[in-house]
């Protein structure tokens, strides 16, 4: 399960964290950009495989092969 703490963060509270001169505050707010990263990036993916978009053409969307692209998201589809 992901965690909700991007859900509870504004993108401001988030930016001012990940700028913190505290390393503990910088790092959690890190964990929270790769997280959100993370389940943008499926959505998208769903998005683009349910609008007829190959795997290779969402691969280079994202500047990675179609191997790894295919791996992390094709049990989605």
């Amino acid at each position: 399960m992901v965690s909700t703490s991007v859900d509870t963060m504004t993108a401001k509270t988030l930016v001012d964290s990940a700028a913190s001169d505290d390393p503990g505050v910088g790092l959690r707010a890190v964990r929270s950009f790769r997280e959100l990263a993370e389940r943008l990036e499926t959505l998208q993916v769903s998005r683009a495989r349910g609008l007829g978009w190959s795997w290779q053409d969402i691969a280079d969307a994202l500047g990675v092969t179609r191997q790894a692209v295919h791996k992390k998201h094709g049990r989605r589809s």
